[in-house]
Protein backbone atom coordinates (compact mmCIF):
# COMPACT_ATOMS: atom_id res chain seq x y z
CA UNK A 1 0.00 0.00 0.00
CA UNK A 2 1.35 3.79 -1.33
CA UNK A 3 0.59 6.51 0.93
CA UNK A 4 -0.93 9.61 -0.53
CA UNK A 5 0.68 12.51 0.79
CA UNK A 6 -0.80 15.98 0.91
CA UNK A 7 2.33 18.10 -0.06
CA UNK A 8 2.32 21.94 2.35
CA UNK A 9 5.61 23.07 0.93
CA UNK A 10 6.38 23.24 -2.93
CA UNK A 11 10.63 22.19 -3.63
CA UNK A 12 10.30 25.81 -5.39
CA UNK A 13 9.01 27.33 -2.07
CA UNK A 14 11.83 25.73 -0.05
CA UNK A 15 14.54 26.30 -2.28
CA UNK A 16 13.47 30.14 -2.00
CA UNK A 17 13.38 30.13 1.51
CA UNK A 18 16.64 27.89 2.07
CA UNK A 19 18.63 31.02 -0.20
CA UNK A 20 16.78 33.96 2.49
CA UNK A 21 18.41 31.58 5.37
CA UNK A 22 21.59 31.76 4.07
CA UNK A 23 21.43 35.12 3.41
CA UNK A 24 20.46 36.01 6.73
CA UNK A 25 23.42 33.83 8.00
CA UNK A 26 25.49 35.69 6.11
CA UNK A 27 24.62 39.13 7.48
CA UNK A 28 24.35 37.86 11.18
CA UNK A 29 27.73 36.75 10.67
CA UNK A 30 29.72 38.81 8.36
CA UNK A 31 31.68 36.73 6.40
CA UNK A 32 33.54 35.49 9.97
CA UNK A 33 34.14 31.64 9.94
CA UNK A 34 31.30 29.29 10.92
CA UNK A 35 31.14 25.94 12.00
CA UNK A 36 28.13 24.28 10.94
CA UNK A 37 26.78 20.75 13.10
CA UNK A 38 23.96 19.19 10.73
CA UNK A 39 22.00 16.66 13.17
CA UNK A 40 21.56 13.27 11.34
CA UNK A 41 19.66 11.76 9.43
CA UNK A 42 17.29 14.41 8.90
CA UNK A 43 19.45 17.54 8.19
CA UNK A 44 21.44 16.34 5.34
CA UNK A 45 19.48 17.67 2.42
CA UNK A 46 18.66 21.10 4.12
CA UNK A 47 22.51 21.85 5.23
CA UNK A 48 23.43 20.48 2.10
CA UNK A 49 21.54 23.04 0.24
CA UNK A 50 21.91 25.70 3.08
CA UNK A 51 25.84 25.67 2.68
CA UNK A 52 25.81 26.12 -0.76
CA UNK A 53 23.94 29.30 -0.53
CA UNK A 54 26.06 30.31 1.77
CA UNK A 55 29.51 32.80 1.02
CA UNK A 56 30.73 32.27 4.71
CA UNK A 57 33.63 30.49 5.02
CA UNK A 58 32.24 27.48 6.88
CA UNK A 59 33.53 23.89 8.51
CA UNK A 60 30.51 20.98 8.75
CA UNK A 61 30.14 18.02 11.12
CA UNK A 62 27.69 15.79 12.47
CA UNK A 63 25.62 14.98 15.46
CA UNK A 64 23.70 11.99 15.94
CA UNK A 65 21.25 11.20 18.63
CA UNK A 66 18.82 8.26 19.21
CA UNK A 67 15.72 7.48 21.56
CA UNK A 68 15.42 4.57 23.21
CA UNK A 69 11.94 4.00 24.31
CA UNK A 70 9.46 1.35 23.65
CA UNK A 71 9.24 2.06 19.94
CA UNK A 72 6.02 4.37 19.86
CA UNK A 73 7.16 6.89 23.05
CA UNK A 74 10.75 8.39 23.49
CA UNK A 75 12.55 7.14 26.10
CA UNK A 76 16.58 8.13 27.39
CA UNK A 77 18.35 10.40 24.68
CA UNK A 78 21.85 9.27 23.98
CA UNK A 79 24.03 10.73 21.67
CA UNK A 80 25.85 8.65 18.99
CA UNK A 81 28.11 10.60 17.30
CA UNK A 82 29.45 13.65 18.55
CA UNK A 83 31.31 16.18 16.21
CA UNK A 84 34.95 15.56 15.31
CA UNK A 85 36.43 19.26 15.36
CA UNK A 86 37.19 21.39 17.89
CA UNK A 87 34.66 23.85 18.83
CA UNK A 88 36.23 25.77 21.44
CA UNK A 89 35.67 29.41 20.93
CA UNK A 90 34.22 29.09 17.50
CA UNK A 91 31.03 30.34 15.82
CA UNK A 92 28.73 27.48 15.89
CA UNK A 93 25.33 26.86 14.00
CA UNK A 94 23.37 23.57 14.87
CA UNK A 95 21.46 22.71 11.58
CA UNK A 96 18.45 20.38 12.15
CA UNK A 97 15.43 19.25 10.46
CA UNK A 98 12.10 19.82 12.71
CA UNK A 99 11.97 21.18 16.10
CA UNK A 100 9.01 19.62 17.43
CA UNK A 101 9.46 18.45 21.36
CA UNK A 102 13.01 20.55 21.76
CA UNK A 103 14.77 17.17 23.50
CA UNK A 104 17.03 16.12 20.96
CA UNK A 105 18.17 19.80 20.36
CA UNK A 106 18.19 20.51 23.98
CA UNK A 107 20.72 17.72 24.46
CA UNK A 108 23.09 18.63 21.48
CA UNK A 109 22.96 22.01 22.53
CA UNK A 110 23.54 21.35 26.39
CA UNK A 111 26.89 19.23 25.10
CA UNK A 112 28.19 21.40 22.35
CA UNK A 113 27.99 24.29 25.24
CA UNK A 114 30.16 22.49 27.02
CA UNK A 115 32.71 22.43 24.63
CA UNK A 116 32.91 26.22 25.00
CA UNK A 117 32.00 28.01 21.59
CA UNK A 118 32.54 31.61 21.61
CA UNK A 119 28.60 31.99 19.93
CA UNK A 120 26.23 28.80 19.94
CA UNK A 121 22.77 29.46 17.52
CA UNK A 122 20.18 27.30 16.13
CA UNK A 123 18.67 26.37 12.31
CA UNK A 124 15.92 24.36 11.60
CA UNK A 125 14.11 23.75 8.68
CA UNK A 126 10.86 23.49 10.44
CA UNK A 127 9.47 24.38 13.37
CA UNK A 128 6.58 22.26 14.49
CA UNK A 129 3.55 24.16 16.20
CA UNK A 130 3.22 21.97 19.40
CA UNK A 131 4.21 22.39 23.11
CA UNK A 132 7.76 21.62 23.83
CA UNK A 133 9.14 19.61 26.17
CA UNK A 134 12.57 21.18 26.56
CA UNK A 135 13.11 25.24 27.04
CA UNK A 136 14.87 25.45 23.85
CA UNK A 137 13.99 27.58 20.16
CA UNK A 138 15.58 28.24 17.28
CA UNK A 139 17.20 31.53 16.13
CA UNK A 140 16.53 30.72 11.92
CA UNK A 141 13.27 29.04 11.32
CA UNK A 142 12.90 27.92 7.66
CA UNK A 143 9.08 27.15 7.85
CA UNK A 144 6.38 26.88 11.19
CA UNK A 145 4.67 24.07 10.48
CA UNK A 146 0.70 22.62 12.11
CA UNK A 147 1.08 19.56 14.77
CA UNK A 148 1.47 17.50 12.10
CA UNK A 149 3.53 14.19 10.78
CA UNK A 150 5.14 15.70 8.03
CA UNK A 151 7.80 13.86 5.75
CA UNK A 152 10.03 14.83 2.47
CA UNK A 153 13.52 17.29 2.09
CA UNK A 154 15.26 15.40 4.41
CA UNK A 155 12.50 14.23 6.93
CA UNK A 156 10.87 10.27 7.23
CA UNK A 157 8.82 7.91 8.10
CA UNK A 158 10.48 4.46 8.72
CA UNK A 159 13.18 5.33 6.36
CA UNK A 160 11.02 6.23 3.50
CA UNK A 161 10.24 10.15 1.69
CA UNK A 162 13.23 11.19 3.12
CA UNK A 163 14.28 11.71 -1.03
CA UNK A 164 10.80 13.76 -1.62
CA UNK A 165 11.88 17.63 -3.33
CA UNK A 166 9.04 18.87 -1.20
CA UNK A 167 6.94 18.46 2.40
CA UNK A 168 3.79 16.69 2.53
CA UNK A 169 1.60 15.06 5.17
CA UNK A 170 0.70 11.73 5.59
CA UNK A 171 -2.88 11.45 6.62
CA UNK A 172 -3.84 10.20 9.79
CA UNK A 173 -5.37 6.59 9.69
CA UNK A 174 -8.11 5.60 11.83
Amino acid sequence: MTDTIAPILSADDIQRRVRDLAGQIDRDYEGSPLTLIGVLNGSFIFLSDLVRNLKTQCVIDFVAAASYGDGTTPGDLKLLKTPTVDIEGRRVLIVDDILDTGRTLALIRDVLREQKPSDLRICVFLSKQCERQADIHADYIGFDVPDQFVVGYGLDHAGRYRQLGYVGVIPQRS
